[in-house]
């Protein structure tokens, strides 16, 4: 089998197509559908396979970092960010710290609990128990393409608790009684990510007992019926660093075994063929030990060339403000086929929420367009009347740059939120100054000092459940201003 896969690599190193497709714009590309037919591997050269890998990678970055993710929490038992198995909740009684580093943007208001969901034996039944009604709280399910494809929790289904049943794509059943509702995902390995809102350090009592009340359990064993036979057992192979992930040509095989699990869908049946011109497909050949020179380069190329469209979208749409992280996250119905912003999505912030359940307005400039860095200090301030309209709540995250993740600093504090307004000082006018600065601005600032790192930084202010001013545009965030 090994000499066959190294002689179909041979005839697979001959191939490749044409452009990515998607739009660095702030116009929504739709990269599903394509007017030519993908040419015989025979046909293919050197510049069109440097151009499909292209767009393999812009399409594929979000599923192979989200099995790098999932990987990590629930097969490596020896990796430190471990969460435990498949199909069962496990619960984090506390929030994010420098620590955690196998997501970037991690939030730090909110304990999670976690359930990697293996769908393919039978669904799963998710038990949410009553939780007070100024509590705020969201259940997130995610599947293998990163797409949001639904929500329990506050905003959608109210504090009162209740039942709800995940299914795969594969499952044919009935809803079960007292089952709520049935929520089905395209992919047969999902992700449920629970966020659980801690008021203060002394509320995490009350976080542990509402964690409990989490249950999940198998269909089978909700109904109490023999289970059902199980499906194989799944060979996991390791994924790639994060840093890996953006040169090594061993992607395209860790994007194969991810798409084993994601059935196609409809819409992109033409362009996964696409793909498997050049081996890339759950059944794909795709084997980077084999290529030749010239396949090699051409598909480095290509993985270069997917970051440099990635590059110049984040620094001429993204910070500028034209592209928001709103129109990163969704249902693939959202989406509409634009793989750049899933996978601006994925690399800037895995598992955004959707803009209805929260948004993410970012700062990683000044107001005068400088990239913000620890080597200044600057003033992030609301004015009176303008804190973030929010049903649930807010806050301002520090993240170094590029690794995206939270800052150690002195004081352990690693965002300020809507929680600690009793303790920050007000300006005279009723408005609140933040101070951000690698250094304390001195102790009767430091009640709203933000530290940074040293070097490059930016601020993602969290908006949860945001009222329609902050969606519309009538309410903006604030910009860093230098002093």
């Amino acid at each position: 089998m090994r000499t066959v896969r190294r002689l179909t690599a041979v005839l697979a190193a001959l191939v490749l197509l044409a452009g990515c497709g998607t739009d660095s714009g702030s116009q929504q590309a739709d990269t599903s559908t394509s007017s030519a037919p993908p040419p015989a591997a025979a046909q293919v050269t050197p510049e069109q396979a440097r151009a499909i890998a292209k767009e393999a990678y812009i399409y594929g970055f979000p599923l192979v970092d989200n099995y790098r993710v999932q990987y990590s929490y629930f097969v490596d038992k020896q990796d430190p960010e471990y969460k435990g198995g498949w199909n069962a909740i496990h619960n984090t009684a506390r929030v994010s710290t420098p620590a955690d580093k196998a997501i970037q943007t991690p939030n730090s208001d909110t304990p999670y609990s976690f359930v990697g969901a293996d769908l393919r034996t039978e669904p799963l039944v998710l038990t949410v128990p009553p939780i007070e009604q100024d509590r705020y709280y969201s259940l997130q399910f995610v599947d293998g393409y990163t797409y949001n494809f639904a929500y329990v929790g506050s905003r959608t289904t109210g504090n009162g608790g209740g039942r709800y049943l995940l299914a795969g794509p594969n499952w044919q059943g009935e809803k079960p009684e007292g089952v709520d509702e049935v929520i089905r995902s395209d992919t047969e390995l999902a992700f449920v990510l629970y966020r659980t809102q801690l008021f203060g350090p002394t509320d995490l009592d009350a976080v542990k007992k509402i964690q409990d009340g989490y249950q999940v359990a198998p269909l089978s064993v909700f109904l109490n019926q023999p289970s059902p036979e199980p499906a194989p057992a799944i060979d996991f192979v390791p994924p790639l660093t994060a840093e890996q992930q953006r040169t090594s040509p061993q992607f395209f095989e860790i994007l194969n075994f991810a798409l084993r699990f994601a059935p196609v869908l409809p819409e992109e049946r033409e362009l996964r063929d696409r793909f498997a011109t050049i081996g890339i497909g759950p059944d794909g050949d795709y084997d980077a030990d084999t290529l030749s020179p010239e396949m090699r380069a051409a598909v480095e190329g290509g993985i270069a060339d997917a970051w440099a469209e990635f590059d110049a979208f984040k620094k001429n749409e993204v910070d500028t403000g034209k592209v928001t992280s709103a129109q990163f996250f969704g249902t693939r119905d959202e989406l509409k086929g634009n793989y750049l912003y899933r996978m601006a999505g994925a690399a800037l912030g895995i598992y955004g929420n959707t803009a209805a359940e929260a948004i993410y307005p970012a700062a990683f400039n000044d107001a005068a367009g400088e990239p913000l860095t620890g080597a200044n200090n600057y003033v992030y301030r609301f004015a009176p009347g303008q804190l973030p309209p929010v049903n649930a709540f807010w806050s301002v995250t520090m993240y170094e740059l590029p690794a995206s993740l939270l800052v150690d600093n002195p004081i352990d504090r690693y965002l300020i939120n809507s929680a600690m307004l009793p303790t920050l000082v007000p300006d005279v006018d009723g408005g609140y100054t933040l101070y951000v600065q690698n250094a304390s601005p001195g102790p009767e600032k430091e009640p709203n000092w933000l530290p940074a790192p040293k070097g490059p930084f930016g601020l993602v202010l969290r908006l949860y459940w945001p009222k329609p001013d902050a969606l519309n545009g009538t309410w903006t965030a604030p910009v860093p201003e230098k002093v």
